[in-house]
């Protein structure tokens, strides 16, 4: 086993013992490290990763980014090649971590694509509620919208976490966090709907009897499936923005900021750990604010 496979290994089996990281998580952290492999290869004559200096590094930090890699992907890559070098210092192949000093680049934070309420209207307006399915879409569309869930809260969601009569739903988010989101009579009704009128004709696999949102066959529908569901009815509805079922989550905190929600509430209600990551929506509230002013002011007509 040549040296740069023997840390493959080893670095895996930390993340994976030791740190508990998923799957996804450490296919992540192994494909960054073979970026830096590859640099070795090319530029250092092959030599090993416990021989990288940091000025080395800081040049490695140029060549990803002259590759033409995104901010966001360069400052995941560095974040990788620091846990990375803090594992073999952790393991005494080394005695201080040549990436410690490491700056990652600034990143922009983008204002997330939205929908108003007349373009999610018009895309709910395309089910076809004589369908089997259709039901199930319409009601699983108003609930993402409504309590502005992640794809995969919502295709985890279970009749145990319901609270119909109290208006919440008991949401399982990142970590395994447990959330109470407060659930409108129009999402809930379409719940109640979609419960009597598609699900209680199913035949459902006893492992699966909890899960709300259920396939023909019986089964969870999957992540992708939902982004298939909201990319046709966008086609449909002539919508030309960039969907995905997160752009839901981001119209459901966009209009609530503008509506003059507090900020604090609508970070409980999205679960976000940090207020920062939720300010981003005054961002938007302010560009919404900016671009009605500029447009209807008469100093900006010509």
């Amino acid at each position: 086993m040549s040296g740069w496979q023997s840390l493959y290994t080893r670095f895996k089996q930390y993340l994976q013992l030791e740190r508990s990281f998923s799957k996804n998580s450490i296919d992540a952290y192994l494909t960054d490290l073979t970026k830096l492999q590859q640099y070795s290869e090319l530029y250092l004559n092959k030599q090993s990763a416990q021989q990288f200096t940091y000025l080395q590094l800081q040049n490695f930090v140029e060549w990803i980014a002259e590759i033409g890699f995104s901010s966001t992907t360069q400052a995941r890559i560095i974040s990788g090649i620091k846990t990375f070098y803090k594992f073999l210092v952790l393991e005494n192949d080394l005695k201080d971590s040549p990436a410690e000093l490491l700056e990652t680049p600034k990143l922009k934070r983008k204002l997330p694509v939205f929908l108003t309420v007349e373009e999610i209207d018009a895309m709910l307006a395309q089910i076809d509620r004589s369908q089997p399915e259709g039901e199930r879409n319409l009601s699983m569309l108003e609930t993402l919208y409504s309590c502005g869930l992640r794809v995969t809260e919502l295709v985890t969601l279970k009749l145990s976490d319901l609270n119909l009569k109290e208006e919440y739903l008991k949401v399982t988010g990142k970590g395994n966090k447990q959330r109470l989101v407060p659930i409108g009579k129009r999402a809930i009704n379409l719940i109640e709907n979609y419960i009597q009128q598609h699900r209680s004709k199913l035949s459902i696999q006893k492992q699966h009897l909890d899960f709300l949102y259920l396939n023909r066959r019986g089964k969870p529908l999957s992540r992708v499936m939902i982004f298939y569901i909201i990319k046709d009815l966008a086609t449909k509805a002539g919508i030309k923005k960039v969907l995905s079922p997160h752009t839901f989550r981001h119209s459901f905190a966009t209009h609530l900021v503008e509506g003059g929600a507090d900020l604090r509430a609508v970070q409980e209600m999205l679960g976000h750990e940090s207020i920062t990551t939720t300010e981003i929506y005054t961002h938007l509230d302010t560009q919404f604010l900016r671009e009605n002013i500029l447009s209807y002011h008469p100093r900006n007509k010509f």
